[in-house]
């Protein structure tokens, strides 16, 4: 799907429109700013010397333009065996305190929100944008995974050492994309190759992955809300598939361990994929041969059908949740969607979960205990990061609808036109293309997916973040 943004433009509207999202985020208990304690603590933290220093290697972030809190930075080779692929982690564990003041309110928080007037971060920004965050031309402590990967990218080995790096270049993905597109020379030269190889793996594991397209609220300079819609990138596909190496890696050193967290995911039963056989045939784009994630990565994202594919396929990703364990490795540990066990490693500046899992991998990469604190603490992190990933999903899911309700008032009372992407009884989720807005309304009889039909707006509620539609 294009990428497409629409604004609200009448300055009533903007203004009830920034009331209602600065209602939204107090209803999710969601503050910008931190307690004295917090910001004390933070201002305050430091993190020890490592030993091992790869400032002399060329690591690169690759993030959304304008990041500051910078998780990861890649640095990658060729070598006569294949590649090595460097993947160094910001080192959130040295800069926390276990049970301080902003390990407290790290747990309270859980995950970085993202609202429409800003992020809500897990951190204090002087540690998650300034002294921990990957930022390029200074000096940082990581936590560094090295891969060995053959000619056909699989792994062969890794290990995971503290070290002090020093990134190189901060790129952004679209630009990154035009360098690559273009065969210019860069940091990420490998990238593309390095990532089809992953991505093959992926499918050779019966893996899957489904990129549906992002829908984000974003605000312009000007003070106005848009909304805007985009399918990620291939070097966005390309560079998660490093992260989820990673994950993989994190999840196979816990379970040797006995000790660790992993972030699992049941595999569909027979009625799921069954159904989902039935909505690709009724879509004209029949699943006949296969794995789920071959005939996914076989869509034509050209295809107005495609969209309405994804969507249905949306139902073979549920029941994702995480799973502890101290002693025997668990029985349902693998991610079905990787098709492997999995853990969340990579994201330690803006998730909570992450600096468990990578506290528990130095210890074991280190032949050292894990720390008693990780012990103790260990059972609550599903119930926090539960909780948290519930109020970013309502916080997001509510900013869309009610950005959306402030993008169509001018238009109440007149005709649009809209796509049906699926349907949901008697009624549909349908895409309009021109103001970007997704929603559920009334559909004529014998309506399909990919249809156009002609819909009357009879009501948006900005407050409600509501928006009602007849045929």
């Amino acid at each position: 799907m294009p990428q497409r943004r629409s604004h609200v433009s009448t300055s009533a509207a903007q203004t009830e429109l920034a009331t209602a999202l600065a209602v939204l985020r107090e209803a999710a208990e969601a503050s910008l700013g931190f307690p004295p304690a917090v910001l004390a603590e933070a201002d305050s933290a430091t993190a020890p010397q490592p030993t091992l220093d790869l400032r002399d290697l060329s690591f690169a972030t690759l993030d959304p333009e304008g990041s500051r809190d910078l998780d990861q930075a890649f640095q990658l080779e060729r070598t006569a065996s294949g590649y090595t692929v460097r993947y160094a982690i910001a080192d959130v564990p040295a800069f926390v305190v276990p049970d301080g003041a902003v390990d407290a309110e790290a747990r309270r928080r859980g995950q970085t929100l993202y609202a429409a007037d800003g992020r809500i971060p897990l951190h204090p920004p002087v540690l998650s944008e300034d002294r921990a965050s990957l930022l390029a031309g200074v000096d940082r402590p990581a936590l560094v995974w090295t891969f060995s990967l053959d000619p056909t990218g699989a792994v062969t080995g890794f290990r995971l050492e503290r070290a002090l790096i020093r990134s190189r270049a901060q790129l952004d993905y679209e630009s990154t994309q035009r360098s690559l597109d273009r065969g210019e020379d860069g940091p990420a030269s490998l990238l593309p190759e390095i990532g089809a190889l992953r991505i093959e793996q992926e499918r050779l594991r019966g893996g899957a992955s489904l990129n549906l397209p992002d829908e984000e609220v974003v605000r312009a300079p000007d003070g106005t809300y848009a909304i805007e819609r985009r399918s990620p990138l291939p070097v966005e596909e390309w560079n998660a598939q490093l992260s989820l190496m990673t994950g993989m890696a994190a999840a196979s050193l816990m379970l040797d361990a006995g000790i660790g967290i992993l972030r699992t995911m049941p595999e569909p039963d027979a009625e799921a994929f069954d159904t989902f056989r039935h909505q690709t045939e009724a879509l004209g784009r029949s699943w006949t041969t296969g794995t789920y994630g071959e005939y996914l990565r076989g869509l034509d994202r050209r295809d107005p059908i495609t969209l309405p594919v994804l969507e249905a396929a949306a139902s073979l990703f549920r029941g994702a949740g995480y799973r502890v364990f101290d002693g025997a490795a668990p029985q349902d540990a693998v991610q079905a969607a990787i098709a492997a066990p999995y853990a969340h490693a990579t994201a330690p500046l803006r998730r909570l979960v992450d600096r468990w899992t990578l506290t528990i991998c130095l210890a074991v990469s280190n032949g050292e205990p894990v720390p008693g604190w990780v012990r103790d603490s260990l059972d609550e992190l599903p119930a926090l990061m539960q909780e948290s990933s519930q109020r970013a999903s309502r916080l997001n899911s509510a900013t869309i609808n009610t950005v959306e309700a402030a993008l169509l008032t001018p238009l109440a009372g007149t005709t649009i036109e809209a796509t049906v992407i699926a349907l949901r009884g008697e009624r549909a989720t349908i895409q309009i293309a021109e103001p970007a807005v997704t929603a559920t309304a009334p559909v004529p009889p014998g309506a399909k997916p990919g249809d156009v039909v002609r819909l009357r707006v009879t009501r948006a509620d900005i407050a409600a973040g509501e928006v009602e539609f007849a045929l």
